[in-house]
């Protein structure tokens, strides 16, 4: 029974990796239409957020079975109703990159290379996607508090966007609107980064079970 219970964690811990990486591609996608203009990349990205729902209705699918059939207790249970929780959040993730890419659409092949912090922003939030879902399969604590912490990149990053959009504003009202979508996007991300810390945060609860 154990043994059974063991083979559907570690199909657990490929799924939840396998979605983590989905993730990541579809930011990557984004930054990737942000940075050269692109309406096509940013069509990919869009058409991306599907696969990542697919996913998280098969993780949960899991979760369940795992609950209904294994009836686990203690740091088991614990490790299940944290991918159930981080599930939702990597969801999130997905669709505000694809508001992201739907943003790009509008902006008339402009980039976000005006706005240098807005990439410095979106290496962040891939970076703390990736390092949230490894810590989760490697019950790595350090790590997850690694992810927390490094939010501050992030925030730090965005109020330089929003000082650079404001100057921008100030120095030539003909760039209200892309200035705003850039704004927009960088809001996102801030999200996105957000979204990542929630993981972390319910890898320490599966491994101490405790939660912030």
């Amino acid at each position: 029974m154990r043994n059974r219970f063991d083979e559907q964690l570690d199909l657990l811990n490929r799924k939840m990796t396998e979605m983590g990486c989905e993730c990541e591609s579809i930011i990557a996608l984004s930054v990737k239409a942000l940075l050269n203009g692109s309406s096509s990349d940013a069509k990919k990205a869009i058409e991306s957020g599907g696969r990542i729902d697919q996913m998280e209705r098969e993780i949960e699918s899991i979760c369940l079975k795992l609950l209904l059939q294994q009836q686990p207790v203690a740091k088991d249970l614990r490790i299940i109703s944290a991918a159930l929780k981080m599930i939702t959040d990597m969801e999130r993730i997905g669709d505000q990159a694809e508001d992201i890419a739907e943003i790009i659409t509008f902006l008339g092949g402009r980039t976000g290379e005006e706005c240098h912090d807005i990439r410095l922003m979106a290496e962040a939030t891939i970076k703390m996607v990736n390092d949230s879902i490894e810590a989760y399969v490697k019950r790595d604590l350090a790590l997850a508090n690694a992810v927390i912490d490094y939010d501050d990149v992030v925030d730090e990053a965005f109020m330089r966007v929003k000082n650079t959009l404001i100057a921008m504003i100030t120095a030539s009202a003909a760039d209200g609107e892309y200035a705003i979508d850039l704004l927009m996007i960088a809001k996102y991300f801030e999200r996105i980064g957000d979204h990542a810390v929630n993981i972390a945060e319910w890898v320490e609860f599966s491994v101490t079970g405790h939660h912030i």
